[in-house]
């Protein structure tokens, strides 16, 4: 009898340990839905956005650092954060003045207002030239349920302060000593999400770096660093190509943009005295460096124009970003997506100084040979940089990049008798994708009304699609939607567009190389000789997308950083 009892006891723990144990499993698969969560650091506090069913919080400090050295972990705080207001961008010259403030290391969250837990998450990395943007480019607050995912959005260092090469300030660490302090603030953000994404409902080991423009050439540098091994299981590159810059070259022209505030303040007669000053190695050199005043800094090398050549980074410095480059063997190898529209360009072209002020005028369209010229440099510039954005990129880790790859190509914006304003204008302009992403986009003065039509909303629902699954697998395909084929060697995409009222999406393939488009320049007659060669070096060559182009029509003015 008494082992009858002590069965009936151990058996009646068995089920109560089995119910605590399920209850304590229910308990921790459910998102509890409150605006204010405990972090490694501290409580912070957020907002529920209920037009958009979404929570969110923003601002949320990810690290912090002294001027060119690395991040390091945010000090804990005893009071609840306030995370209701989004935060303070990195300091940059932007519309012709200085704005933001110094070493603003700090991300925005926001997750749909749900139970849900072990979402994916995507952490985005913002456009800009690597000189300008901030987090809030993508605000997020009806793509997290688009995409059921936690999406973070991240602010880095930018420009001059993000990046700097100088020998002087290599007192450090090696990591530290790269000049790349951008990606390194991106690193710190990437740890920062894995310590504590799982408090927001989001899955640490479901992770998606995703970045647009400046930002895709950042997540495709960060695909050979060694420094981000681990740190992400998937990748997405929106109109971001791979191009480094060479570290000594580098060094040349940043010294050249800081030597006027050297002979400024009289430390050196000339700026080639200050040029070579400041490239030597002495405590000299590194105590007046950070010194500057901040707003002296951010407004330096801002007329790059996507010019390598004016404005260098992501310096193949031989530990964040190796000395090979994209030659190297060793890949941080996971799912890869490449997102690009076919007139790239356009955007850049239209905001160039041959062309800007007709452009925004109007009176470009009444020039017919001013116009002849746009739509020149327009046509094979968006060539080459969809080239460089997608099939080109793929081409270049054929071979030894093992993960699936999927390209592509947007052409909503090209057709004259669906986007009638788009079409005589930008086409599928630089960021495209984000009037599919977000509403109300912020390129809302682009593209009016274009968007608003069936055709469009079902195009941008399938893209959405296709990322969610993306998001969730690292693979984009369902049985709802057409298949997006992998790319290979047979040069496999999937080709977006619509008419105003269906989709057209279907699997396509891109075998042009930047010969065929060289052939195609060289064979263009619309423009006489002269004029071309004078676009070619003037307006095309020196561009993050330019090196085939550059090999021959290189600009005397402006010498391209090679990859």
């Amino acid at each position: 009898m008494k082992k009858t009892i002590m069965g009936l006891i151990a058996f009646s723990a068995v089920l109560t340990l089995t119910a605590c144990s399920h209850k304590s499993t229910e308990s921790a698969n459910t998102f509890n839905q409150s605006t204010t969560q405990t972090i490694e650091t501290g409580n912070i506090k957020g907002k529920k956005d209920t037009e958009n069913n979404a929570l969110e919080w923003l601002g949320v400090p990810y690290a912090q650092a002294e001027r060119w050295q690395a991040p390091k972990e945010v000090d804990k705080w005893d009071d609840t954060f306030d995370a209701t207001e989004h935060g303070e961008k990195d300091i940059q010259f932007s519309n012709n003045e200085v704005v933001g403030s110094e070493n603003e290391l700090n991300l925005d969250i926001v997750r749909p207002d749900t139970d849900e837990t072990d979402l994916p998450v995507l952490v985005f990395l913002h456009g800009g030239n690597n000189q300008t943007g901030h987090a809030q480019e993508i605000k997020g607050n009806t793509l997290a349920n688009d995409l059921n995912a936690v999406y973070v959005s991240v602010n880095y260092r930018l420009g001059a302060l993000g990046f700097n090469p100088l020998d002087a300030l290599k007192t450090e660490s090696d990591e530290e000593n790269s000049g790349n302090f951008a990606l390194l603030d991106i690193a710190q953000a990437l740890d920062w999400v894995e310590k504590n994404i799982e408090t927001f409902g989001g899955n640490k080991d479901n992770v998606t770096l995703a970045g647009f423009s400046a930002g895709g050439r950042d997540v495709m540098a960060t695909l050979i660093s060694p420094t981000f091994k681990g740190k992400y299981d998937k990748a997405i590159s929106f109109s971001g190509g791979m191009t480094l810059s060479d570290e000594e070259e580098s060094q040349e022209i940043f010294a050249t943009a800081i030597a006027p505030l050297v002979v400024e303040d009289g430390l050196q007669p000339t700026e080639e005295d200050a040029k070579n000053w400041l490239l030597e190695d002495n405590n000299e050199v590194a105590d007046y460096l950070k010194n500057l005043s901040a707003d002296r800094l951010a407004p330096l090398m801002g007329n790059a124009g996507i010019r390598m050549s004016v404005f260098p980074h992501l310096y193949k410095d031989g530990t964040v970003i190796p000395e090979e480059g994209f030659e190297t063997e060793t890949f941080n190898d996971v799912p890869l997506m490449l997102v690009t529209g076919t007139n790239e360009f356009s955007l850049f072209i239209a905001s160039d100084e041959r062309f800007a002020e007709d452009f925004n005028s109007g009176d470009l369209f009444q020039d017919e040979q001013k116009q002849a010229e746009f739509d020149y440099s327009r046509n094979y510039g968006g060539q080459l940089y969809r080239l460089s954005n997608g099939v080109d990129s793929a081409r270049k880790l054929a071979g030894k990049y093992n993960s699936d790859i999927y390209i592509s190509e947007i052409f909503y914006g090209d057709d004259s008798n669906v986007t009638p304003q788009l079409a005589s204008t930008l086409g599928a302009f630089h960021g495209i994708f984000k009037a599919m992403l977000q509403t109300p986009s912020n390129y809302a003065a682009f593209i009016g009304e274009e968007f608003d039509n069936d055709g469009a909303k079902e195009m941008s629902s399938d893209f959405k699609a296709y990322l969610k699954n993306f998001l969730a697998s690292g693979n984009p395909n369902d049985k709802n939607l057409v298949n997006w084929p992998k790319w290979s060697e047979q040069s496999e995409v999937l080709s977006i567009s619509a008419t105003e009222n269906a989709k057209d999406i279907k699997a396509a393939t891109d075998s042009e190389t930047a010969s065929d488009i060289l052939e195609k320049i060289q064979a263009d007659t619309t423009l006489s000789e002269g004029v071309k060669n004078e676009l070619n070096t003037t307006v095309l060559s020196g561009r993050w997308f330019s090196a085939p182009l550059d090999e021959i029509y290189s600009s005397q003015e402006e010498q391209v950083v090679k990859n």
